[in-house]
C-alpha cells in the first residue's frame, strides 16, 4: 500500500533573501522541486503526488502544470497550517509531506521512510538528521532537539495518517536517516551553493 506524496512549495523563502521562488532556484541547471518530483515518481511506495502552493509561488503553480501532478493552492501561513489545510481539503489518508527543497532526494530514499512508517505502527513518522552530519556538511541546522544523547535536525519529511491530521498532537516515531539525501536541504544562498556542489560530484561518482 502507497502513500500521497505531498510537496510543500508554498513558502516564502524569506531567509534566501532572492527574487526567485526557493523551489525554482536551479540545482544541476534544473529547478529544485523537479528533482524532488522526478524522485517521488521513482519512489514504489508513492502512488500519487499533490503540490501545495500559495500566492508566494505563483510562478511554481504555473510550472507544475507541465507535469503529472495536482496542484493545491493553501492561505500560505507556515508548513504546519499548510498542510493540514491541504490534508483536510483533499481528503487525504496516508501522506508523506516533503519540502520542495531537497534536491538530492531519491526514490530509494523515499521507500525506505514510507517503509519505515508502515513497519512503526504509529499515526505519524518524522524524518530526523544527526546535527553533526549536517555540521560536517556545511549545513545550518535550526530546530535542534535531543533524541536520547543524539543531537538532531527535522529534515522537512512527515509521514503522517491524515484522517488523525486534526488531533492536537500524535504518538510519533522517529526516523533517524544519516544520509545527505535528507540532510541536505537549501534554507540559504550558501546552502545552495553546498547543495549545487554535492549534485555535481554525485553526478561525477
Amino acid at each position: 500500500m502507497g502513500v500521497t506524496a505531498l510537496v510543500m512549495a508554498g513558502g516564502k523563502g524569506s531567509r534566501m533573501s532572492l527574487s526567485e521562488e526557493k523551489p525554482l532556484l536551479k540545482i544541476g541547471g534544473k529547478p529544485v522541486i523537479e528533482h524532488v518530483l522526478a524522485a517521488l515518481k521513482n519512489a514504489k511506495k508513492v502512488n500519487s503526488i499533490v503540490v501545495a502552493v500559495s500566492d508566494y509561488t505563483p510562478k511554481t503553480a504555473k510550472l507544475m502544470l507541465q507535469f503529472p501532478v495536482s496542484v493545491i493552492k493553501t492561505p500560505g501561513k507556515e508548513y504546519v497550517s499548510d498542510m493540514r489545510y491541504a490534508v483536510k481539503n483533499l481528503n487525504l489518508h496516508s501522506i508523506l509531506a516533503i519540502g520542495a527543497d531537497l534536491p538530492l532526494i531519491t526514490g530509494e530514499v523515499v521507500d525506505t521512510i514510507v517503509e519505515n512508517y508502515q513497519r512503526c505502527g504509529k499515526p505519524a513518522l518524522s524524518v530526523v538528521v544527526p546535527m553533526e552530519t549536517k555540521k560536517k556538511l556545511g549545513l545550518g541546522g535550526e530546530y535542534a532537539f535531543k533524541i536520547g544523547n543524539v543531537c538532531v535536525v527535522p529534515a522537512g519529511i512527515n509521514v503522517i495518517d491524515g484522517r488523525r491530521i486534526d488531533e492536537e498532537e500524535l504518538d510519533e516515531e522517529f526516523c533517524l536517516l544519516d544520509r545527505k539525501e535528507v540532510a541536505v536541504n537549501i534554507n540559504t544562498v550558501q546552502e545552495l551553493r553546498i547543495a549545487e556542489n554535492f549534485f555535481v560530484n554525485s553526478l561525477n561518482e
